[in-house]
């Protein structure tokens, strides 16, 4: 083809800014070019695949049918830069800056506490100033559709949520209908009125107001651009890939005729991934977005013909257009798309993805193509022939060739008709969480009846996800035609459908017998849907339907959450420049918001600097024979392949090497590693880098295995209090039992990075790394290079997010990065991708549980012998003290008189498992609350008497013999169930079970007793380092790592008190090795403990010494007292320390004071279940904390919520998968769901206990990084009791014990019921599962 006006020349603005490219890379994405050529860093990398919204940012184009400017947000990471002609992009940088002036929304999600880590701020500040463009008074459903597409591990989203919200009209988010005082500042006014409670974190009334008038304005010159009816051919050549983009759909048609395998690329949603995940590198890539006819919206009497380019959400707004506008009965294909489109992927994706790209890619687990296939809807395709009509049906989606489109034909829209008067449409659809997550099942049903009866004239049903491509129930329902629309008809579907639709054990995806129930549980939805809506159109007619049955038809609301957040009231007497106590705005939230808070990656590059790839393991055990790395060194941009022969000092230990040697011993250990000019060119290396293994016996994956081949780590520890074996002879009952707890993925938002810089001499070292132990990565680097610790210096400006997975892995990570750098000679850069960082580092550990529990008719426990194994993978790490520690913290807040403990690790084929939040707290006190479920159930007794039956009273001893006084977890226990309403609750609870049979409510109270700390004295030691200077500023620096909890905060807290100065004047610097050495991991709850305590003494030394001329001149300022004491020669910087507290641990005796103190506190839950697809909604929850004094309550209340909802994804949600040789299948955010915005409760509340003292901490305050977390199992627990209801009406006992999580598939099958008897048992044995249990 002959393009006779073409054009290199890519055209767009970034922030105002015009942009023109003439050597556009086609492979190259827009977050790649605003991070590395454009250093706008704001714009962060999370997961690479559109899934987590860290890179979010705003498209404006200009619409030449319309004549108006859409704007939308979109995931960079998938945005092809050549596809941005005639476009402007908008960041975070331009919106608004401390160096301008901040935006209404920066503002207001750092001054709302809306921001802790802040990696992911910037992508929810993009989203909500995107929404605030098309829509400046947003709806509260528009708010939370908008935010579906972002997710945050660090706040639980709530004050994000409620930054949000503030921009919408009050009347929009209560209902109130009319009133003048929203209903939630009525709540909290309630709560205040409460003596010596505070609510409000801030005030609103600092708020900047929004002006729209002050945004950037979009270029004329891109208008301009959009209009020219010139449209030139741009083609942008790559190193692999060639870009072309006709503007007429004539030139599109020739060039499909030319290249009739170039894929088209619309949003780039399904290309994207493949080329970035899958190495696809098509050599032509034709992009259709320049041309109008794939636009076009035509309304007719028949139905709607959609342009195949327009966006998923431009097709929901004209859907929703034409619903709004037509009969009920003439709009069913049209509601049940929208039904889907409201939880499709997010936002941007609905942003970027075209309706024709939805179709032609024919996923497996598309939500449109079901009911578009069975809704008789039209594909209208154009060739150098002409047109020609193709229909959209089950052999089309199943790619029958004969159905398809022809290589040189292109999809240029799609008809959609009408429904006819009794042709009924439905969709279903049920995925792993509410928002953004590929459908596990979805389907769609259309079925028309002969006038006025109840005969089936026509049927059709497709389902996805049971399958490669969605799949019909073709024959099924060719033999249904005919039959009456009743409860036989329903029963012959079923067995029908069943016997059609087979899914072998092997199935990719697993979750067989789940989602063979899905089959028959989304039809019987749809034969209620049919029978309610012909009973709507003739009530004579039909009958009802019973009351009870109803509930199977609605689906949870995407409702908006809020909170309470009440802490002590501050001291009237206390002066007002004290900020000790207040709610102070994070030290960097405004940074955070605005994009200029620098991370590990956006540091930027220094000149020669390398990039790292690794090369990891593809066997679970084996022998490396040989690594043939000549064909990766042959690769343009490749400076050297790294082994394990390059480390010239240790390679790591025996245990746990940096590089692989001789052997490996799990899937994602390192076997070497690519340094190159790019990370492209490294990643695209590793590839070609052979590796000859042979496989060694056994291959030990779970726990089970384990045990078996008694592989272990450490030896057995045990604690034993009492004579269990007589207890157990004197009780009324013993239950025995086991529980399978499964792991959990840290998923901090910003992956494992590091940049190592080499000096000119003496052998010195920069290390640049996101870590939660900066002295613990110089050792490991020191050790690898064979040099003393003094020669590297690590540098921690701020991590984003750890949650103890930054502790010890960023260690061996470094020094992999720096053996390269010392062989190269060059500063090496090594990010791993979201992929690669699930597969290498480890998570929480997998637990089982094993127990025999004795107990009197009453409720009583007398003994208890328990025993846990966890699966620590295949390094020692942290498992022994995980185990330690789950066997210490079992008992949560019960005294058992008769107790029992015996655990072990047990070493596996799988990534090392490793510090997690609550450390091992989270897995053992869970066990000990399912026997206490348990037990409740047993003797028939509400679950709340027996754990108030069987808590601490009075002061005593753990089992560990360490005493304690449990007042305040009696007095959080007994504010929870006041602030829940608990007992009237529950009687509301249970009418609405007795009224409802598919759906069910459940409630749970739990407590918690949280121990606080380290095993050994040492791990408690902290120093600090505080300068004043001339002008009086002062400059803070100490052991402790910023991570999003607000350690940094609070220590500009305790330096304003104790120097008696303005947060203002004190600045904290990034934390480094040379500044305070020999630092202690940040982790355990107590950073800000220790840390506080040595930034108190330092400032108290300096407050001392410039007491003598304060005292001579009371009337003077800090800045002359400063000035004074210089001229004295007085020292303006001082050191200080901090000791630790003393812990010590006899595990002979089985008896230690190890712990410094407690948390105290108590959760109640309420959920709602959907017992046909295993759905349920949190509806509320109620948490009260001992915090004693709160240094800051916006910090604190954050972390309590920020833990509850990595909790709630622990106990719900979050499920790793392996296959059987060890091979982690869940890589990502697409395969692994942590909770999104809709997964945290409708209400919030949360309640720090007033008045009470810890006198062990600074200003009597405690460490709440972690109890929160286990806080979660109350909405499990919640989910059980709700399981239970179901159970019970059905007339089965109650399922003493659920594994978690308590995913939807383990809630359905849970839930026995007549569709559910319908499944044959899956014989495993048959055939090789797809993925194990390891727990």
């Amino acid at each position: 083809m002959s393009h006779s006006k073409e054009s290199d020349e890519l055209v767009f603005f970034v922030n105002g800014r015009k942009i023109v490219e003439r050597s556009s890379d086609p492979e190259e994405n827009l977050l790649f070019y605003l991070r590395k050529k454009l250093r706008l860093t704001g714009t962060k990398y999370g997961c690479g695949g559109g899934s987590c919204g860290a890179c979010t940012v705003m498209i404006s184009r200009y619409d030449p049918i319309s004549k108006k400017i859409r704007h939308f947000s979109v995931t960079a990471c998938l945005v092809p830069i050549c596809s941005l002609y005639g476009a402007a992009v908008t960041t975070v940088e331009g919106i608004g800056s401390t160096k301008t002036r901040i935006h209404p929304v920066q503002e207001r999600i750092a001054k709302g506490h809306g921001t802790q880590c802040g990696f992911c701020t910037p992508g929810m500040v993009m989203s909500i100033y995107t929404l605030l463009r098309n829509h400046p008074e947003p709806s509260t459903e528009q708010l939370m559709e908008t935010l579906g597409g972002n997710l945050c591990r660090c706040t639980g989203y709530r004050p994000i949520v409620e930054s949000g919200r503030s921009f919408s009209p009050s009347s929009s988010c209560c209902q109130m209908n009319g009133g003048k005082k929203c209903c939630l500042d009525q709540e909290e006014s309630k709560a205040e009125s409460k003596a010596n409670v505070c609510t409000k974190l801030y005030d609103k009334e600092e708020f900047q107001p929004l002006d729209p008038t002050q945004e950037l304005i979009f270029p004329p010159e891109l208008m301009r651009m959009a209009e020219d009816p010139q449209k030139k051919v741009l083609t942008f050549h790559g190193e692999k890939t060639t870009w072309i983009s006709p503007g007429t759909l004539a030139g599109l048609l020739e060039l499909k005729m030319e290249h009739p395998d170039a894929p088209l690329v619309m949003g780039n949603t399904s290309l994207g991934p493949d080329m970035k995940f899958k190495g696809v590198s098509p050599p032509i890539i034709i992009s259709p977005a320049r041309i109008l006819e794939l636009f076009i919206v035509t309304n007719t009497e028949e139905g709607l013909t959609l342009g195949a380019g327009l966006r998923l959400a431009q097709v929901r707004d004209v859907l929703a257009d034409a619903v709004s506008e037509l009969p009920e009965e003439k709009t069913q294909t049209y509601r049940a798309l929208l039904k889907h489109m409201r939880t499709l992927a997010g936002q941007q994706i609905r942003n970027m993805a075209s309706l024709g790209g939805h179709i032609i890619s024919r996923l497996p687990t598309s939500d449109l193509n079901p009911i578009l296939g069975v809704g008789n809807c039209i594909l209208n395709v154009a060739s150098k022939e002409g047109m020609q009509q193709i229909p959209l049906n089950d052999h089309f989606l199943a790619g029958a060739t004969n159905a398809s489109l022809k290589p040189e034909q292109v999809l240029v829209s799609v008809f959609i008709p009408i429904s006819r008067k009794w042709e009924f449409v439905s969709a279903f659809r049920q995925a792993p969480r509410q928002q953004n997550a590929l459908a596990i099942v979805n389907a769609g049903m259309r079925v028309l009846l002969k006038d006025g009866t109840h005969t089936i004239a026509d049927l059709n049903i497709l389902y996805g996800g049971v399958g490669p491509t969605t799949v019909s129930a073709r024959e099924s329902c060719q033999r249904l035609l005919g039959r009456c629309w009743d409860e036989d008809m329903l029963n012959e579907a079923c067995r029908l459908v069943l016997d059609e639709i087979p899914l072998p054990a092997s199935a990719p995806g697993g979750r067989v017998d789940y989602r063979r129930a899905l089959l028959i549980s989304f039809l019987f939805k749809f034969y209620i849907d049919v029978w309610r809506q012909l009973q709507m159109r003739e009530p004579s007619g039909y009958p009802d339907i019973p009351k009870k049955l109803l509930s199977a038809l609605e689906d949870f609301p995407l409702t908006i959450p809020w909170g309470i957040q009440s802490f002590e009231r501050m001291d009237p007497q206390q002066p007002s420049q004290d900020p000790v106590g207040r709610p102070i705005m994070h030290q960097s939230g405004i940074k955070h918001a605005t994009g200029e808070a620098v991370f590990c990656d956006d540091m930027p590059a220094l000149a020669d600097e390398l990039f790292l790839a690794v090369v990891t393991s593809t066997r679970p055990h084996a022998k490396i024979i040989s690594i043939d790395a000549s064909e990766a060194l042959a690769l343009p941009g490749v400076i050297d392949v790294i082994t394990a022969q390059d480390v010239p000092g240790e390679n790591g230990s025996e245990e746990e090497r940096l590089y692989a040697q001789d052997e490996v011993i799990c899937v994602g250990q390192i076997v070497c590693a690519v340094a190159a000019d790019s990370y492209a060119h490294a990643k695209q290396a590793t590839r070609k880098v052979k590796i000859v293994y042979k496989d060694v016996e056994p291959v030990i994956v779970s726990i089970q295995d384990a045990i078996k081949h008694k592989s272990f780590i450490g030896p057995e520890k045990k604690l034993e209090q009492g004579d269990v074996e007589k207890a157990f002879q004197a009780v009324d009952q013993i239950i025995e039992g086991e529980v399978h707890f499964g792991g959990q993925e840290h998923f901090y938002l910003e992956t494992q990075s590091v940049r190592v810089v080499p000096k000119a001499e003496d052998a010195e070292m920069d290390v640049y790394v996101s870590s939660q132990d900066a002295a613990f990565t110089q050792e490991m680097v020191a050790c690898a290079l064979g040099i003393p610790k003094n020669r590297i210096n690590c540098h921690v400006r701020r991590v984003g997010g750890a949650f103890g997975g930054k502790s010890s892995k960023p260690g061996l990570l470094a020094a992999v990065a720096a053996v390269a750098a010392n062989k190269t000679g060059c500063p090496v850069r090594f990010v791993l991708e979201r992929g690669d960082d699930m597969l290498i580092t480890g998570g929480r550990h997998p637990l089982l549980g094993k127990y025999k529990i004795g107990f009197m008719n009453n409720g009583k426990i007398e003994a208890a012998d328990i025993e846990y194994h966890i699966n620590g993978g295949c390094t020692p790490d942290d498992s022994e003290l995980v185990i330690e520690y789950a066997l210490l913290k079992l008992e949560n807040a019960y005294k058992i008189p008769n107790l029992r403990v015996q655990g072990r690790a047990c070493k596996t084929n799988l990534p090392s498992n490793t510090a997690f939040r609550g450390f091992g707290f989270p897995q053992g006190a869970f066990v000990t609350e399912t026997w206490m479920s348990a037990v409740a159930a047993k003797c028939h007794l509400p679950p709340e008497k027996v754990r108030e039956l069987n808590m601490y009273r009075t002061v005593d001893r753990t089992i560990h013999k360490q005493e304690f006084n449990p007042e305040n977890l009696i007095r959080c226990w007994e504010k929870c169930m006041e602030n829940s309403s608990y007992c009237s609750r529950r009687k509301a609870i249970e009418e609405f079970n007795e009224q409802n049979y598919w759906k069910k409510r459940g409630i749970a109270i739990i407590p918690m007793k949280f121990s606080v700390g380290f095993p050994k004295t040492f791990y408690y030691q902290a120093a600090a380092l505080v300068h004043i200077y001339t002008d009086g500023s002062v400059l803070v620096a100490h052991g402790g790592v910023e991570l999003g909890q607000g350690i940094n905060t609070k220590m500009i807290q305790v330096a304003s008190r104790e120097l008696k100065v303005p947060m203002s004047y004190i600045h904290i610097g990034e934390m480094n090795t040379v500044t305070v050495p020999n630092t202690i991991t940040t982790a355990a709850s107590a950073g800000a403990d220790v840390n506080g305590k040595a930034v108190q003494s330092a400032c108290q030394t300096l407050r001392k010494r410039l007491q003598p001329i304060i005292s001579q001149t009371p009337n003077g300022t800090w800045e002359q007292w400063v000035n004074e004491a210089f001229a004295q020669s007085i020292s303006l910087s001082a050191t200080g320390y901090f000791r630790g507290y003393e812990a010590r641990m006899d595990w002979e005796k089985g008896e230690g004071d190890i712990f410094p103190y407690f948390v105290f506190g108590a959760a109640c839950s309420e959920v709602e279940i959907d017992c046909l697809t295993g759905a349920h909604k949190n509806i509320r929850t109620d948490i009260v904390i001992d915090a004693s004094f709160s240094i800051n309550p916006a910090v604190d209340i954050g972390q309590i919520e920020g833990a509850f909802t990595q909790g709630v994804g622990l106990y719900t949600l979050e499920e790793l998968k392996y296959s059987p040789e060890g091979v982690l299948h869940t890589r990502g955010p697409e395969q692994y769901q942590i909770p999104s915005v809709t997964d945290i409760p409708e209400e919030l509340h949360v309640s720090l206990l007033t008045t009470t003292q810890n006198p062990k901490a600074i200003y009597s305050s405690k460490g709440l990084g972690e109890s929160g977390m286990f806080l979660g199992s109350s909405v499990f627990f919640a989910i059980t009791d709700a399981v239970a209801a179901a159970r019970s009406e059905r007339g089965l006992p109650p399922a003493l014990a659920m594994n978690s999580p308590a995913t939807p598939e383990l809630i359905r099958m849970a839930c026995v019921d007549q569709f559910t008897d319908l499944i044959p048992q899956t014989d495993s044995k048959c055939s090789e599962l797809w993925s194990i249990p390891i727990a």
